[in-house]
């Protein structure tokens, strides 16, 4: 019954914090949010697993590194920018990349 307890109190606040993330970039968010639900589904693992304190904790962590990566990996790309070089004054800017970028 104890860790039934755990488990919703571990949910709820997972919930809660990634309500909470200001990131600026999507991979950054979704880095997060992925890291919070991943530490929550990993300490419920451990604990039905281990069945002890350790056993949560390391649960957690690899959770939270796993959720990271995933969350990193599947977040939509942003707009990508590249460098260009003016050809008639030799100046250096930043635009969006075009297609030749992409092929």
């Amino acid at each position: 019954m104890h860790t039934r307890w755990v488990a919703v109190a571990a949910m709820m606040l997972t919930v809660a914090v990634a309500g909470c993330s200001e990131t600026t970039s999507p991979q950054q968010r979704s880095a997060g949010t992925g890291a919070l639900v991943g530490a929550a589904g990993g300490a419920l693992v451990g604990q039905a697993i281990g069945g002890n304190t350790r056993s949560t904790v390391a649960g957690a962590a690899g959770g939270a590194l796993l959720g990271a990566v995933v969350g990193t990996a599947t977040a939509p790309r942003g707009q990508q920018y590249c460098r260009y070089r003016d050809y008639n004054t030799g100046r250096i800017y930043e635009a969006p990349c075009d297609d030749r970028y992409y092929n």
